[in-house]
C-alpha cells in the first residue's frame, strides 16, 4: 500500500511541474524525439532523486535543479544529442509586418541562445521567468554575485550575436 501511495505522489508531482519540465526539455534538446527522451531521462532521475529531496528548498526548485543537471549531463555524455529551441518551430504566420518583425527578431535571439553555452542557457531560461537571483542561485548552486556578473555577460553576447545578423 505504501508503494501505490508513493507512485500517487509522485504522479501528482510530475503533472504538477509537468511545463516547467517541458521548458528545460525545449531549451536543451532540438527536435521533438530529443525533448521527450530527455523528457523521460528528468521523470526517471527525480524519481531516483525523490527519497533525497531534503524540503529545504521548494519542490519546483529542486526540481528545476534536477531537470538541468540531467540535460547538461546528457549535454556531456552525447555533444550531439541536445541542441537547443527549433528556430523554425516558432510561428511564421504573422498577421501584419510589425509582427513579423517581432517573429523575425524573436528567431535571431532563439538562435543566439542556441549558441550559449549549457550553464548560460540554464540561467537565460530561469531569467526569463522572471526568477529571482536567490531562486536562481539554489537551482543552479551559483553565487548571486556571480550570476549577476554571468548575466550581464550573456546579455552583452547575446546583444553582438543578434546585431551581427
Amino acid at each position: 500500500m505504501q508503494q501505490e501511495e508513493t507512485e500517487r505522489q509522485f504522479k501528482k508531482l510530475i503533472q504538477e511541474n509537468e511545463r516547467l519540465i517541458w521548458k528545460v526539455c525545449s531549451i536543451y534538446a532540438y527536435s521533438q524525439a530529443d525533448r521527450e527522451d530527455l523528457f523521460q531521462d528528468i521523470v526517471v532521475r527525480i524519481w531516483t532523486a525523490l527519497p533525497s529531496f531534503r524540503a529545504e528548498s521548494r519542490v519546483s526548485t529542486w526540481i528545476y535543479r534536477v531537470a538541468i543537471n540531467t540535460a547538461i549531463t546528457g549535454l556531456r555524455k552525447k555533444k550531439d544529442f541536445i541542441h537547443s529551441i527549433e528556430p523554425a518551430s516558432l510561428p511564421k504566420d504573422a498577421i501584419d509586418e510589425d509582427t513579423r518583425a517581432e517573429q523575425e527578431q524573436l528567431q535571431e535571439l532563439y538562435k543566439a541562445i542556441e549558441s550559449l553555452n549549457a550553464i548560460e542557457k540554464a540561467i537565460v531560461m530561469l531569467y526569463l521567468e522572471e526568477r529571482s537571483y536567490i531562486e536562481m542561485e539554489e537551482i543552479l548552486g551559483i553565487a548571486q554575485g556571480t550570476l549577476r556578473v554571468k548575466m550581464n555577460r550573456i546579455k552583452e553576447k547575446l546583444r553582438q550575436l543578434t546585431e551581427n545578423k
